[in-house]
C-alpha cells in the first residue's frame, strides 16, 4: 500500500492527489498540520513540507512537483497515451515552467496567503500560531488574484489546454491552486470566461471528486465550489 502524507487544503497536496487519482492509484491517506513540526515527518523528508509519498516499494518521495513528475515516469508508461507529460523535450520544458509558474507564483502571492489566513489560522491550536487573521495579506491575495486568472485565460483561448494541445501535469498544478482559492469563494471568475471555462473543464474530471468532498468546520465552501457547471 501506498501512502500520501497531506493537508486537504494544501495546494500542493492537492495536486499530488489529483495526478494520483488520474493514475488510478490506490493510496492511504494520511493527514499532517502543515505547521506543526512533526518529528515522524521531519525524518521523510527534512525540509518539513508537504506532501510526501511513499510508494509500495517503499520510495520516499517530497514536494507536490517532485511526486507528480514521479508518477508519470513510474505509473504513467502503463497508461500508454494519457501520460500528462508531453513527447517532445521543448514541450516538457513548458509543462514544467507553468508548473512552477502556477506552485511557484500563483502560490506565492495568492494561495498561500489566503489558506493560511482564513483555514490554516482556523485550525490552529494556541500556541500554534493561532492569530487573528491577517487583513494585509488577504488584500494582497485578493489584488493579485485578477493576473493570475487573466494569464489562465490567456493560455486557454489560445490553447487546447494550459501547455498545449494535451492535458498535462500544468493544468493540475493550476487547478490545485485554483481550487483551495474557489473553496473560500476568492477567485473573480467575471475577470475571464475563458479561464471559467477551462476550470470547468478539468473539475468535471472524475478525479477532481475527491477534493470537492473536503471541508473545513466552521467555513463551508462557497455556493457553486461543487458545482462543475458554476
Amino acid at each position: 500500500m501506498s501512502f500520501l502524507h497531506h493537508h486537504p487544503f494544501s495546494a500542493a497536496s492537492r495536486y499530488a492527489r489529483l495526478v494520483l487519482s488520474e493514475y488510478d492509484e490506490a493510496v492511504e491517506f494520511v493527514e499532517e498540520k502543515p505547521w506543526v513540526r512533526n518529528a515522524a515527518l521531519l525524518a521523510l523528508n527534512p525540509a518539513g513540507i508537504l506532501p510526501v509519498f511513499i510508494d509500495d516499494n517503499e520510495a520516499v518521495v517530497a514536494g507536490g512537483s517532485v511526486i507528480t513528475e514521479y508518477l508519470v515516469e513510474t505509473k504513467g508508461a502503463r497508461m500508454g497515451e494519457v501520460r500528462l507529460m508531453p513527447e517532445h523535450a521543448a514541450d516538457r520544458a513548458e509543462v514544467r515552467r507553468l508548473v512552477e509558474w502556477f506552485s511557484g507564483k500563483l502560490h506565492g502571492e495568492v494561495t498561500s496567503y489566503l489558506v493560511t489566513e482564513k483555514i490554516y489560522k482556523r485550525q490552529m491550536k494556541q500556541g500554534e500560531g493561532n492569530t487573528s487573521p491577517d487583513p494585509a495579506a488577504i488584500r494582497a491575495a485578493r489584488a493579485n488574484v485578477r493576473y493570475h486568472i487573466q494569464y489562465i485565460g490567456y493560455l486557454a483561448a489560445r490553447r487546447n489546454w494550459l501547455a498545449g494541445r494535451e492535458l498535462t501535469l500544468a493544468d493540475f498544478a493550476a487547478a490545485a491552486e485554483i481550487s483551495c482559492i474557489d473553496y473560500l469563494g476568492e477567485v473573480p471568475w467575471e475577470a475571464d470566461e475563458a479561464a471559467k471555462a477551462w476550470y470547468a473543464r478539468v473539475k468535471s474530471r472524475p478525479s477532481f471528486r475527491q477534493l470537492l468532498n473536503d471541508v473545513v468546520r466552521g467555513v463551508p465552501p462557497a455556493p457553486h465550489y461543487i458545482d462543475l457547471d458554476f
